[in-house]
């Protein structure tokens, strides 16, 4: 469900959008917007064809192709279980883009699920971690390495832009990510080996999966109006801005407060700094900034549902 965030920047609340019968629409997002430019876009998926949602959501945001389990087309390689193993496949990805230009292409790995195994070949090369998901994040990350390797020697890898990011969370060792907000938190990466793009450095500013579609509008240069609720994190214009969560209540991280709101009135809100959401302070006098916030996340959601229910997604 986070391919809608990540792609088109429309987040799932209590019900999976992906999976509801308003998915069926026409839809805004970075694979329109590439396609409006002229771009070759495709969709890489190592798991079998059709699988995930990920082929039919595809075609409903306008994807040109699709490369699945099936067009990899070696099952000596398939883990047993979700797909072809990380390594394999992202080696059949470096090799098999670019080959129109300019093009955007997605991929999506499975080696780090559940069950956590890596491959036979593999077993003792890595350090066992703290917990499951350490040893097969290893080898996705030396996959990874592996990718670039190969990219560095694609004639279009100085003039593209990479995002790496999660569709989701896992398991967790550090304390601080069992707390209720951070337990949505994931990496994203912008990178680029062409300086022109100024990708470097790190942000500590809130960012989310709904910002990717907007920023990279930004980036390649798009210059008609878009329909996001996302940021572009690359701009210099700074807007109100809300951080948007959902585990059956909406949480809204606004300002200095965090709401959860499920769709007909406020269950929690909590100062900022409170991300175990441990100090209720829903019933207490309310300052200005926390009524505004409340007007925001109602506004927010109204909307959603309106753009959603209506289709106005184009």
């Amino acid at each position: 469900h986070g391919m809608s965030s990540v792609l088109a920047g429309i987040p799932s609340l209590k019900d999976a959008f992906t999976s509801s019968p308003y998915s069926n629409q026409k839809i805004q997002s970075i694979v329109s917007v590439c396609n409006d430019l002229g771009y070759d876009t495709s969709f890489y998926h190592c798991a079998p064809n059709g699988s995930m949602g990920f082929l039919g959501f595809g075609n409903i945001l306008g994807f040109k192709s699709y490369f699945g389990k099936t067009e990899f087309n070696n099952d000596e390689e398939f883990d047993g279980i979700w797909g072809i193993w990380d390594e394999p496949f992202f080696q059949y990805f470096a090799k098999n883009i670019g080959s129109k230009k300019p093009f955007m292409t997605t991929m999506f790995s499975v080696s780090s699920h559940h069950p956590y195994k890596i491959p036979e070949q593999y077993k003792g090369k890595f350090k066992k971690g703290k917990i499951e998901i350490h040893q097969p994040i290893q080898y996705t990350d030396m996959a990874l390495k592996k990718f670039f390797e190969t990219a560095k020697k694609q004639p279009w890898y100085n003039n593209t832009i990479f995002v790496i990011t999660a569709d989701h969370t896992n398991l967790v060792y550090y304390s601080e990510y069992e707390k209720a907000m951070n337990r949505f938190a994931i990496p994203l990466l912008f990178f680029s080996p062409n300086p022109k793009y100024n990708l470097k450095g790190e942000s500590a500013e809130l960012a989310q999966q709904m910002d990717i579609y907007p920023t990279l509008a930004d980036i390649i240069g798009y210059n008609k109006p878009i329909r996001s609720w996302g940021r572009s994190l690359v701009s210099e214009k700074k807007e109100p801005y809300l951080i948007v969560n959902s585990t059956g209540i909406d949480q809204f991280m606004i300002g200095n407060y965090i709401y959860l709101f499920n769709g007909k009135e406020f269950t929690g809100i909590y100062n900022k700094s409170d991300l175990g959401l441990e100090k209720n302070i829903l019933n207490q006098p309310k300052n200005a900034e926390i009524e505004q916030g409340m007007l925001i996340s109602k506004a927010w959601y109204q909307d959603y549902m309106n753009r959603v229910i209506n289709r106005k997604l184009k």
